[in-house]
């Protein structure tokens, strides 16, 4: 057994790289995602050891001694932070040249050739669903024998092992939670729209949705929505909500937990029974009275991808949604006391400038409790990465996705729409949604019955200030 080191490495200060994160960039507001897709094999390691340096503000120079005490070293990567990943990497091995290094993430199984291609440093990459693939290789396995590696033979070659078939069984992976409490801080955790210190996991991978954006499922997880059995879920929740009794919240970050509804209703029925607050991802039809079932059961918030506004943005995406359907949805949800988080995209194929003021209104009439804006971010390995390079839409300068201090940019541009006018209609929707004295009353009221969310919206406020003022800074 290697002595194996799990790691999101240092980067941009407040870059959310972590494998939870659906866009690796800074946010609005301070945001961290739990690293479940590092925690995971790291569960399956013995002895292992997971650092994730961003949010518990670790520098190189806090990670690198780590190097010598450690056989086998695991970095999660990204298109954004890949490039700084392996300036990590470089660094470790300086350290202790005999380190084996491996990474893993949506870019390195995309193009594993290339990635290592660009970082000689990188021994090997563990492509696609790699749990299993890592757990061998720090078992210490022969390279050429297991299944899902690309790795660098001792002449150099890149050898690419046969495919590893995906997972089946989800209970035979153990829980995350163990790993997250002997090696994280829950308290560094933030996500705007969760309650504090929150707590998330996967109960499942895939998503039967085919977004054309959407990185996870078309590189890593697939379209097949495989779970946990109910008992194995509920067994985990047990066990953390000992281990946390601060955990104020659960979040279930499966691509769609509402993919599979009778199951999504067991979960609850037995939730509800442990008394614990939860919120997940949803897709915007789910029926009343499936809707019933989960907040009896405990349900909170929904986090709830609408994208747009405009009908054939929708189907050019792929998105598989009425907006009617969506609107009645969104009311069943304010009617029965669901919170919305509500995330949505400017720059997607079809955008004009008409269609972000209709997606805008849309927002602002649906009316979630919080949004997330966000560019669309073509990244390698997708439908949209594809189109958009097959049609002129994406250019080099702009194939990084963030700028040098992690703010994320506009990519696309279209011949009758440009960067300049998709990035600044993020600001613009912002204002737009946030500032009506409606949505201005409602904060201004949860801040008063709450000392605690008086403090935290403050706080929030100041960051999303200071956010927009980069954000003018990159644009300039």
């Amino acid at each position: 057994m290697l002595r194996t080191l799990f790691m999101q490495a240092p980067s941009f200060d407040g870059f959310d790289g972590g494998a939870g994160s659906r866009y690796q960039a800074k946010r609005e507001i301070k945001s961290f995602w739990y690293p479940t897709w590092l925690a995971q094999p790291a569960a399956l390691v013995e002895n292992s050891k997971l650092v994730d340096a961003p949010p518990h503000r670790q520098t190189l120079a806090d990670v690198l001694p780590m190097a010598k005490d450690h056989d086998l070293l695991v970095l999660h990567t990204s298109t954004p932070s890949f490039q700084s990943d392996v300036k990590t990497a470089e660094a470790m091995k300086a350290q202790n040249p005999s380190l084996k290094i491996g990474m893993i993430g949506a870019k390195v199984a995309v193009d594993a050739e290339l990635s290592m291609r660009e970082g000689e440093v990188i021994d090997f990459v563990a492509r696609n669903e790699f749990d299993f693939t890592v757990k061998e290789v720090a078992d210490d396995n022969n390279w050429g024998s297991i299944k899902g590696l690309t790795w660098r033979n001792k002449q150099g070659v890149i050898v690419h092992n046969p495919d590893r078939p995906m997972l089946e069984n989800m209970d035979s992976l153990p829980f995350v939670t163990p790993i997250y409490k002997r090696d994280l801080k829950m308290e560094n955790y933030f996500i705007g729209y969760l309650k504090h210190p929150y707590i998330s996991m996967y109960t499942g991978r895939g998503c039967k949705s085919r977004c054309t954006f959407c990185l996870w499922p078309q590189t890593v997880g697939g379209h097949n929505y495989r779970t946990r059995s109910v008992g194995h879920v509920i067994e985990e929740i047990r066990w953390a909500m000992k281990a946390f009794p601060q955990c104020k919240e659960f979040f279930f970050d499966d691509d769609t937990f509402t993919d599979d509804l009778p199951r999504a209703e067991a979960i609850a029925k037995e939730l509800g029974k442990l008394g614990v607050t939860w919120s997940c991802n949803a897709k915007a039809n789910v029926p009343r009275e499936t809707l019933k079932v989960l907040k009896d059961g405990g349900l909170r918030l929904l986090l709830v991808g609408y994208e747009s506004g405009n009908q054939q943005i929708l189907h050019n995406i792929k998105k598989g949604m009425r907006i009617e359907v969506a609107k009645k949805f969104t009311k069943d949800c304010h009617e029965l006391g669901i919170a919305i988080h509500g995330t949505f995209i400017m720059g997607l194929p079809g955008e004009t400038l008409d269609t972000i003021q209709e997606t805008i209104k849309f927002a602002t009439e649906i009316n979630p409790h919080t949004i997330q804006v966000s560019l669309a971010a073509p990244y390698p390995g997708t439908f949209l990465y594809n189109q958009a390079v097959q049609e002129g839409w994406l250019d080099a300068d702009h194939a990084e996705l963030v700028t040098d201090d992690g703010i994320q940019i506009a990519p696309l541009s279209y011949p009758h729409l440009s960067h300049t006018e998709i990035f600044e209609s993020v600001e613009t929707f912002y204002k737009r949604f946030y500032f009506r004295p409606s949505k201005i009353g409602s904060i201004v009221g949860e801040m008063i019955r709450s000392p605690d969310m008086m403090k935290r919206r403050l706080r929030e406020g100041v960051e999303f200030r200071e956010f927009l003022k980069e954000r003018r800074g990159a644009a300039a």
